[in-house]
């Protein structure tokens, strides 16, 4: 088991003023595809997780990050790869956000997001944000 691919990924909780999260929905055709994730990608060699950060959202959705601060690193061990996630908040960038390789990209009520399909690796991430942005009753 060794053997399985290691894939290490930077990602991005985009938030707005409005407490909204910016997810992307993955390819029918990619790995957990057709499920809403949080922006972003792999990270290439020589690259730090924050560059790839960079890199990642001014490809997909055409926006330049102003303000990201780390927010969460997890680890996530699907049956044919293991996948390290860096997590940033993202809470300042320029330029609206638009999927620059044709996937569908909306904002996203905190409330909403439990309606959602994500990613299995991305459940932690969702968790978290519950945990710290969803207000308390």
């Amino acid at each position: 088991m060794s053997d399985l691919e290691h894939i290490q990924v930077a990602a991005a909780v985009i938030i707005n003023p409005w407490q909204q999260i910016l997810l992307s929905l993955r390819n029918p055709l990619a790995h957990q595809g057709g499920k809403w994730e949080f922006p972003g990608g792999k990270t290439e060699v020589g690259e730090s997780s924050l560059e790839a950060l960079f890199r990642e959202l001014k490809e997909e959705l055409n926006i330049d990050v102003l303000k990201a601060s780390e927010y969460l690193r997890l680890e996530h061990q699907y049956p044919e790869k293991k996948v390290t996630l860096a997590v940033y908040l993202v809470s300042e960038f320029s330029g609206t956000p638009q999927g620059m390789e044709g996937q569908d990209v909306q904002w996203f009520d905190l409330t909403d997001l439990q309606n959602l399909q994500f990613p299995d690796a991305n459940y932690a991430i969702l968790e978290k944000l519950m945990n710290d942005f969803h207000p308390k009753d």
